[in-house]
């Protein structure tokens, strides 16, 4: 496997002394070019700790992040936020195309590509209403294109799905494998949802409490393309969720 990103012992500590706190310890992981790769994990376990390092948002104490370039012209990563961290004086066209406007791409070039992928996830005739028009699973959507119109050569995700409602939540799940089947985009998704790694990963990283390590990589053995919702009713789905359920029963209750 050629590694798209190398994360090599990974070590990061909030504050100093008594009052400090070790949130990552020796975290070491390879994700392949377009693997899609979940991170599961207790509350506190350094999951989002992960994504704001590779994101360049938080410094490591030691370890490194190491990532291929990306190709001329492209963003090495973008970052999808469990809230939606839309512009409010912005519609949802506008807030579509920011990626490729702080790039200097020409308007006319910028929303036709955010029309396209408006129109992929059905929010097309909601171009022109503003962020507080919109429900807030519109509102997800609206930020999952805004990721994918920039065309990153890596997705980083906070768990985008975890404020919505379990219907909504499972339209979006199937929404982002669509997206994800048509892209490929290298992707790095944080839950606290066992379902949910299981429905979109192919990979789940699953980690101990604080300080977080990788207490064991989970395969996920489910063909592609996948449906979230029929998936759930596959007795081996059932078997997996029980087993990584195990796996991290007594960090959940730790923690």
């Amino acid at each position: 496997m050629t590694a798209k990103i190398r994360i090599d012992a990974l070590t990061k500590r909030f504050g100093e002394g008594d009052r400090g706190h070790l949130a990552l310890q020796e975290f070491s992981l390879d994700v392949a070019e377009g693997e899609f790769v979940c991170l599961l994990g207790p509350s506190g376990c350094g999951k989002t700790t992960v994504l704001r390092i590779m994101a360049g948002l938080e410094q490591a104490s030691s370890g490194a992040v190491v990532t291929s370039p990306p190709p001329p012209g492209r963003p090495a990563n973008s970052m999808v936020f469990q809230e939606h961290g839309l512009f409010p004086w912005m519609t949802a066209l506008e807030n579509a195309a920011y990626g490729l406007e702080m790039r200097g791409v020409p308007r006319r070039e910028r929303e036709a590509r955010a029309l396209e992928f408006l129109a992929r996830i059905g929010l097309v005739k909601f171009r022109s209403h503003y962020p507080h028009q919109l429900s807030g699973g519109m509102r997800q959507r609206v930020s999952l294109a805004r990721a994918f119109v920039n065309d990153p050569d890596i997705l980083l995700m906070d768990e985008p799905f975890a404020a919505l409602d379990a219907q909504t939540k499972l339209v979006l799940q199937q929404e982002l494998l669509a997206l994800w089947e048509a892209e490929r985009k290298t992707v790095v998704f944080v839950t606290h949802g066992i379902d949910e790694a299981l429905s979109l990963g192919d990979r789940i990283v699953v980690m101990t409490g604080a300080p977080g390590r990788i207490k064991q990589v989970v395969p996920v053995p489910f063909e592609r393309p996948r449906d979230p919702a029929s998936l759930r009713a596959d007795a081996e789905f059932g078997r997996l969720s029980l087993e990584i359920w195990h796996l991290i029963e007594r960090e959940v209750q730790a923690a």
